[in-house]
């Protein structure tokens, strides 16, 4: 009798499934020849603050990777290389009446699974929408951007205390944090908790699973997409409220940390990007040899802007 079959049974491919993201960036890295791998945060412990009054007398703020747009500081475009002189290493905030051109060429996403609908990364459109009709009180007059610090000290010590600092100044009972890259992921999963503890309650929307659930969240909702789309699908007027209010049902069903859902959303493209982000599998030596150029390069412009937004500070 044969054996059954993938396709018999209806099976996906092996590698359709949520991409292992601390494998994946430990063995680019360590492939570029870095070693001393990056060491993700991990907890035991998950505070927990259950919703104090129903979502539609809350106010909600959200909490975003994303930054502002700077036309001094070259291509920021969906399709630009990695931009890290357009990133920031300080805590900024803007008004949630107004839109915003927020980009995320300043971190580490996939280039080919990036378009120019901001909703995929910046919900703040379907936040307002949520508030016009009811579903949650009020949105915070301030949203709040999240500098993404490979420092998880600095996080800790210096960025997670301004954000509940201004989160209780707009006295806002409940965050929506929205990563974009992996590092941005471990941010805001710190972010998360270090709120959490604070008694606002939280929900993080992302797309890279092990890290958030590795350090340890209240609440996920994961999206099973590219790094950058985990608000909404591109160019998808529907998923764009669909996926908030996923996240918004995760905070009132949610009984205790640790609570993950996920957005039964597939990707609108093909099932390959899983395929595509740091695979060095895909690497010959001469692209190794490049990416470890550029690599070098980005780290030096990166550097160079946190010191000076360090000495601004201080």
């Amino acid at each position: 009798m044969p054996a059954d079959t993938n396709d018999d049974l209806g099976f996906a491919p092996e590698w359709d499934l949520p991409v292992p993201y601390i494998r994946r960036t430990h063995e680019w890295y360590d492939t570029l020849g870095y070693g001393n791998p990056y060491r993700y945060a991990q907890y035991t412990h998950v505070p927990f603050t259950p919703l104090r009054k129903p979502l539609s007398q809350s106010r909600v703020v959200l909490l975003t990777t994303a930054a502002p747009y700077q036309p001094d500081k070259g291509d920021q475009g969906p399709t630009s290389a990695y931009n890290a002189a357009a990133k920031f290493f300080a805590v900024y905030s803007g008004d949630s009446a107004l839109d915003h051109d927020l980009r995320v060429s300043h971190v580490g996403v996939d280039r080919a699974h990036i378009t120019a609908d901001a909703n995929t990364w910046f919900p703040l459109p379907a936040l307002r929408r949520a508030a016009a009709r009811g579903r949650i009180g009020s949105v915070a007059p301030r949203f709040h951007g999240v500098p993404t610090n490979r420092s998880q000290r600095h996080t800790l010590e210096v960025d997670c205390p301004e954000v509940l600092a201004r989160c209780r100044e707009d006295g806002a009972d409940v965050a929506v944090l929205v990563p974009n890259c992996p590092v941005c992921h471990q941010t805001m999963s710190l972010m998360a908790r270090h709120l959490e503890a604070a008694g606002i309650s939280t929900v993080v929307m992302g797309a890279a699973r092990d890290i958030v659930e590795q350090c340890g969240v209240p609440r996920l909702l994961f999206s099973d997409v590219p790094l950058g789309n985990a608000a909404a699908l591109p160019n998808d007027p529907a998923s764009r409220d669909a996926t908030l209010e996923l996240a918004l049902a995760v905070l009132e069903s949610s009984v205790a940390p640790r609570t993950t859902v996920q957005n039964p959303l597939r990707w609108n493209g093909p099932a390959q990007w899983r395929l595509d982000f740091m695979n060095v599998a895909r690497l010959s030596a001469a692209e190794v040899a490049q990416r470890r150029a550029e690599n070098d390069r980005i780290k030096a412009v990166a550097q160079g802007v946190r010191d000076a937004t360090l000495k601004a500070a201080g």
